[in-house]
């Protein structure tokens, strides 16, 4: 079965300095058919104004990750990790007990757009845990790079579930099939350009959740990046 959710579907969210589009509940966005997808359970698509940011906040029991698509983001926390984060970047926090953070735009002339990812995890009141890699254009192109997984297979940030997040570039003439699992879910995110998944047209924004399929298929890629998550039911 193959469902479909477009861009214009989500829920938003303009807070001036912020706009953003959540795929999912979130905040005051309410919508009791997308709570999540098996245990995804967020992904923001943030619009940071210049300057601007999330002052110190808290998370528990949460894998969180972040994907930067323009600009940077500057993060702080409270086990001791400060660092910018860029496009190419995979930021990874687990929030596990507790972790306090703080997420600003450093540049005072341009915005910042990134995803950001919660996935629930496989045990609760975890030590908290910080991991960020550089992932390269070359090797997500016309390829899908595993960048998270349960096992930090093939050189990717290990994160506590059962899921893996694999992310592709996709242009013209690049075509990609390959099988899932029995018994798994399959979420496709389209973060930018335009994507044919499993014969399905999809665009900036778009969704596309796949479920008792046996093949995914990409083809027809125009400036496609595209977020892949591999989820247990």
């Amino acid at each position: 079965m193959l469902i479909r959710r477009t861009s214009k579907e989500r829920g938003y969210a303009e807070h001036g300095w912020l706009k953003s589009y959540h795929s999912f509940s979130f905040a005051e966005y309410y919508d009791p058919q997308h709570m999540g997808f098996g245990p995804l359970r967020v992904i923001n698509d943030d619009w940071i104004a210049p300057g601007m940011g999330f002052g110190t906040h808290p998370h528990q029991d949460m894998e969180i990750i972040t994907y930067v698509l323009e600009g940077a983001i500057a993060h702080k926390d409270s086990i001791g990790n400060g660092s910018t984060i860029r496009p190419g970047n995979v930021q990874y926090m687990s929030a596990g007990t507790g972790v306090r953070h703080s997420e600003f735009n450093p540049d005072t002339a341009h915005h910042t757009r990134l995803l950001q990812i919660w996935i629930q995890p496989d045990a609760l009141r975890q030590p908290p845990r910080y991991q960020e890699q550089q992932f390269s254009r070359e090797e997500k192109l016309g390829r899908l790079r595993v960048v998270a997984s349960p096992d930090g297979s093939e050189g990717s940030i290990a994160i506590r579930q059962n899921a893996t997040l694999a992310i592709g570039l996709f242009e013209a003439g690049h075509s990609l099939e390959q099988a899932i699992t029995a018994g798994r879910l399959v979420y496709v995110h389209l973060a930018r350009g335009s994507l044919t998944v499993n014969g399905v047209s999809m665009q900036e924004g778009d969704a596309l959740m796949l479920q008792d399929e046996a093949i995914l298929s990409l083809s027809e890629g125009q400036d496609a990046e595209v977020l892949v998550f591999d989820l247990p039911r």
